[in-house]
């Protein structure tokens, strides 16, 4: 069966409605676009799972589901857990040392509402050094890589988009790779998906000669770890544990020893970190059980009754809130990957898409959503890990959570909010190091020099008076 006949037969028979007036290079251009679509799915399959798609989002505004906390053989808190924390960390660090770990970063994001035209990860959020979300991040491995005595570099692998590979990579060279080498580090996209009007019936074009695709969302990282043969690299270094951040949390420990040991230790195929809920109102997504399975419901899902709940303690029942950082072993990736492309569900997003009507031969910017994005979501595969395989480990916020998602100007999660949160952080270690800080003074602490704290001694009595101070 041709191409053609592939999406006449899956109902899109619009799309070639003007082919036969296209010049002829173009009409053989259209044609491999939809083949690079097809490769992925069948035509056939992308119309049924966008109707599946819309059912699930009309499934989810139902509440009649079991929705519990995890059990507390699943869930740990190293808030005020000192004893925890050593014994976890030691175990992450001896990982570390033995080459054992590798680090995933999604970076796919561009700075757009940050007012940039460069990849999020490039963006400077206005401290004394001037350093860039990638910088800190490379920074903080290469400390770690001396801090554990590792015999191998910690291999980084970067998750970029069409968009912004470019980029990325050209930024990494310019800053020589913030003292890695660039043999650790491998580049790879994650993939697109075509988008559909509202009824999820026709497709959408860019184009004369293209459709109108979207990054696939942050579930889209298994697919692409697939499509790059990265689990068959992870097997050929010897690697047993992976550590999967965000590129927006300028607080993500990079490659965390304690979250690293805590997985080991419990022997957990799939962990994921959580901060506690601020209060029962925030929107946040949860991490909890359903009908007795892992996953991250909505805060939507939830009933006020459920959302206020209280255990003995006078905490929230359903506390751990979702920060997409994630641990994995290979040994659950070498299992369950292929599955896991295969039957991940699809998610809808309404959106104002910009299209090319090939009837009129114009581009149209609708001012209201007109169209479908399809998505999928990192935490779907969370119900296919047996409960006992699955962990969560409670963090405190101040030290490892502060997103940016926003523009300067906006209430929260924004360039000022996660400079503060960066700075206090390094002002706690430094007075906890024995340093003197006057009162409102915040100091940055270079991540060459310390990535949680330690290596601070030789600043005790040390009297900071000014604001923007880096100490490195």
């Amino acid at each position: 069966m041709s191409i053609m006949e592939e999406f006449i037969k899956a109902g899109q028979g619009h799309l070639f409605e003007q082919l036969d007036q296209l010049p002829v290079e173009d009409q053989k251009h259209f044609m491999e676009n939809l083949k690079s679509v097809s490769a992925r799915i069948s035509p056939k399959k992308l119309v049924h799972d966008c109707k599946e798609a819309l059912k699930l989002a009309a499934a989810n505004s139902k509440t009649d589901i079991c929705i519990e906390p995890l059990p507390e053989s699943s869930y740990e808190s190293i808030i005020d857990n000192e004893k925890a924390r050593a014994k976890y960390g030691d175990l992450g660090r001896e990982a570390i040392r033995r080459g054992e770990v590798a680090v995933i970063l999604m970076a796919g994001g561009q700075g757009t509402r940050l007012g940039s035209l460069k990849p999020k990860g490039c963006y400077d959020i206005g401290l004394p050094s001037g350093k860039s979300l990638f910088q800190i991040q490379g920074e903080k491995i290469l400390r770690l890589q001396e801090l554990t005595g590792a015999q191998k570099p910690i291999p980084w692998y970067i998750m970029t988009s069409e968009p912004t590979r470019k980029n990325t990579e050209e930024f990494f060279v310019e800053k020589e790779y913030f003292g890695l080498s660039p043999k650790q580090v491998t580049f790879f996209n994650q993939g697109t998906l075509p988008a559909f009007d509202l009824k999820g019936e026709e497709l959408l074009m860019s184009s004369p000669t293209a459709l109108v695709q979207s990054p696939d969302g942050n579930g889209g990282l298994y697919r692409a770890l697939k499509d790059n043969c990265i689990v068959d690299d992870f097997v050929a270094k010897g690697i047993k544990h992976v550590y999967m951040y965000c590129v927006d949390n300028v607080l993500s420990k990079v490659a965390d020893p304690v979250f690293l040991g805590f997985a080991i230790e419990n022997g957990f195929d799939l962990a994921t970190k959580a901060v506690r809920k601020r209060d029962f109102s925030e929107s946040v997504g949860l991490i909890a059980t359903k009908d007795g399975k892992p996953c991250v419901i909505e805060y939507s899902e939830i009933s006020p009754e459920l959302a206020q709940g209280q255990n003995k303690d006078g905490l929230l029942n359903l506390r751990a809130g979702n920060i997409v950082n994630h641990y994995y072993s290979v040994d659950l990736l070498k299992r369950e990957l292929y599955d896991w492309c295969n039957n991940m569900p699809f998610h809808i997003a309404k959106k104002k898409i910009s299209f090319y009507d090939n009837k009129t031969g114009e581009t149209y910017k609708p001012t209201e959503p007109n169209g479908i994005k399809l998505e999928q979501f990192i935490f779907d595969v969370f119900p296919s890990v047996p409960l006992e395989k699955f962990g969560c480990l409670e963090v405190d916020r101040t030290e490892e959570f502060s997103p940016l998602k926003n523009g300067l100007g906006s209430s929260n999660d924004n360039p000022a909010t996660s400079r503060e949160a960066y700075l206090t952080l390094g002002t706690s270690w430094l007075k906890n190091s024995g340093a003197k800080v006057a009162d409102g003074v915040l100091v940055e602490v270079s991540s060459t020099l310390s990535y949680a704290g330690e290596q601070l001694s030789q600043f005790k009595d040390v009297q900071f008076n000014e604001n923007g101070t880096f100490v490195d």
